[in-house]
This record gives C-alpha cells, structure tokens and sequence, in this order.
C-alpha cells in the first residue's frame, strides 16, 4: 500500500519510518540537525513549496529519505491508518 503525501507523491507504507510534525518535531536541536544533515547530503525531497507542515522519514534503498509535505501530520497519520489507501 501507498500513502500519498501530497501533490503527485506517493511512498511505499511499509518503508516509512517516522511522521512528524514540522513545527513540534523542530523544537530539538537534534531533530534540526538531523534535518540539516539529510539537507546537506541531498536526502530531501519537497513535496510542494506550500508551507510545509510535517515531514516524513522513509527507508529507502537503505538510506533515509526526508520527505517534507504541505499536508498535516494527522492527515497523513489518518491516511497511514486507513485501510483504504
């Protein structure tokens, strides 16, 4: 199954490691470094240049994959969940 994360992406559900809440998440000095790391080593992927609201970690290929969404993290939580997508 597939979760689409908004515009024209979509990821594999079983790949996804972490979704967060960009504004919560960001408060940690690690959590922005990490972000900044995955920035500088070109590990993120910008869904839609709205105002990004949440970010979404993917295992892919064996590397992380940072994936920032316009969409909220409790929307893509309850897509996540849904049996449907």
């Amino acid at each position: 199954m597939y979760l689409h994360l908004g515009s024209d992406v979509v990821i594999l559900k079983k790949n996804i490691v972490g979704i967060f809440d960009l504004d919560t998440a960001t408060i940690s000095k690690h959590t922005k470094n990490y972000l900044a790391l995955a920035e500088k080593e070109g590990r993120v992927v910008t869904v839609s240049y709205e105002l990004p609201k949440s970010f979404v970690v993917s295992m892919e290929n064996g590397r992380a994959a940072v994936y920032i969404s316009q969409l909220s993290s409790q929307t893509l939580l309850k897509r996540f969940a849904s049996k449907l997508s």
